[in-house]
């Protein structure tokens, strides 16, 4: 390792005594001095790399894929693909000693998150006066809000380079509010209110109380609008699919594990795309580019709700952990060695790992029960296609014949055929019909053919299936 470092210094050494000379032959001095600059940044940029790089990180630590920011490593951004914007905290080239997390005392009182709409009056005020103070901050104090909100920018817009992989970017995204049940569905009042610090005027102020969230926002012009109780019905419906028959497993839930290198799975889950997505578009101001604030990643942690809305998806996280059991966490060693440095309420430098933040009990707080009025909301099956014209399907077949010679039935099962009305219907079903010219009875093609008679009581109005036996054509 030391080998290495040497001959890295040595030969950045010698790009900058070549540079230093090609320089002198530049014409314009302007071009001169920004060439220089962003050389010079470039090199003393990957020195302190090395630098850090050997100070407490061994070989292991670098085959690792485990991600984790270089915190003297911060650049320039991009919040939209025409936006470039710069978010690095003031200092960050100087090393800042930091700790390791530590989980509070366990015989510490438990600390209950309530849900944003149940709020009573003394703690709102409590909550606004301690954001008001954190607003109130100098910006050089990490625990402003300010600095707080630039946090987000920093680690999900890559402006930090991996500390062990300094070719690539960290880019994470990877009080609440209190979505999933429907008095929680609007934004709560004190959030819109313009005497208190929760209020924030880059919001789509069209989507203000009494609407209802729109959990599967788009912003697609022909996204429809809907009253609030169907909105909340729809809302629940979609929660289900979310958090239950669309998120039976760790994959399809949290999506992959996020590690670094090329190669990676980088796919969001269910969790990710929406709730968290959608609301962050809804919420933000339509009058944006981007909908910023909530819109974007690197201003969305600006506007005060942004973190109510993060606390509501840690605690669905933790819900859908309940529902199945715990049996569905995350074991890859890469993802929960991965880290962040976070400033405490004391100005200590901490170094979280993803490990740290899972077990709520032993974080020493807990969320308030409420019911999950979703879980019985299952979308309801399909009404089925209406059969007005040709319809195509693909069928597996589910057996294979074990002789030739053996007499074994293979057939066609056509399931859930519902009339509607008291009209004589009629159609054919065909297979492997590969020329539409030959929908006629008299080609091989032909399986069979269903009509029904009107009336015959109740019996005729239920929903029958219809038989056919396969034939190779």
């Amino acid at each position: 390792m030391a080998e290495r470092k040497w001959i890295l210094i040595v030969s950045l050494a010698f790009i900058v005594l070549v540079s230093s000379s090609t320089s002198r032959i530049m014409k314009s001095s302007q071009l001169q001095y920004s060439y220089m600059g962003e050389l010079t940044s470039m090199i003393l940029g990957k020195l302190r790399f090395w630098a850090t790089f050997n100070n407490g990180v061994d070989d292991n630590a670098a085959k690792s894929r485990a991600i984790g920011p270089n915190m003297t490593a911060c650049h320039h951004s991009y919040g939209r693909p025409d936006l470039l914007v710069y978010c690095c905290p003031p200092g960050f080239e100087k090393s800042v000693p930091f700790v390791d997390f530590e989980f509070p005392d366990p015989r510490s009182l438990v600390r209950l998150r309530r849900p944003a709409h149940l709020l009573n009056e003394s703690y709102i005020a409590k909550y606004n006066k301690a954001l008001s103070i954190m607003k109130s901050l100098p910006y050089d104090d990490p625990r402003s809000f300010a600095r707080q909100a630039e946090l987000h920018c920093q680690f999900c817009t890559g402006a930090y380079e991996q500390l062990n992989h300094s070719d690539s970017s960290v880019n994470i995204h990877r009080c609440r509010l209190g979505l999933g049940y429907p008095e929680g569905m609007p934004i709560p009042d004190y959030y819109v209110n313009k005497k208190l610090a929760f209020f924030h005027t880059e919001r789509d102020f069209s989507h203000f109380p009494p609407r209802v969230a729109d959990l599967a926002y788009s912003t697609d012009q022909n996204h429809p609008h809907v009253s609030n109780d169907e909105q909340t019905d729809v809302n629940l419906k979609f929660m289900h699919t979310q958090m239950v028959s669309g998120a039976r497993k760790t994959e399809l839930f949290m999506g992959c594990a996020y590690k670094a290198h090329d190669g990676y799975c980088n796919s969001p889950g269910t969790i990710e795309s929406a709730p968290h997505n959608t609301l962050h578009t809804w919420i933000g101001s339509s009058f944006n580019p981007g909908r910023e604030d909530m819109g974007k990643f690197y201003s969305a942690a600006k506007d005060p709700i942004f973190y109510a809305h993060h606390s509501n998806i840690d605690r669905l996280w933790e819900v859908w952990r309940e529902i199945n059991d715990q049996r569905l966490d995350i074991t890859d060693p890469d993802w929960l060695d991965s880290f962040f440095f976070f400033y405490d309420e004391n100005l200590k430098l901490v170094k979280s790992k993803v490990r740290d933040v899972l077990d709520i009990t032993k974080l020493g707080y807990s969320y308030e029960e409420v019911d999950h009025p979703w879980l019985s909301h299952r979308p309801p099956p399909p009404d089925g296609r209406v059969l007005d014209g040709i319809i195509t399907v693909k069928v597996s077949r589910s057996m294979k014949r074990e002789s030739k010679e053996e007499e074994e039935e293979e057939a066609i099962v056509v399931y859930g055929i519902k009339v509607k009305g008291n009209d004589y219907v009629k159609f054919d079903v065909y297979v492997n019909l590969s020329d539409e010219t030959k929908m006629n009875p008299k080609f091989r093609e032909f399986a069979g053919t269903f009509a029904h008679i009107p009336g015959g009581g109740d019996a005729m109005k239920k929903k029958v299936k219809l038989k056919l036996e396969f034939r190779n054509c």
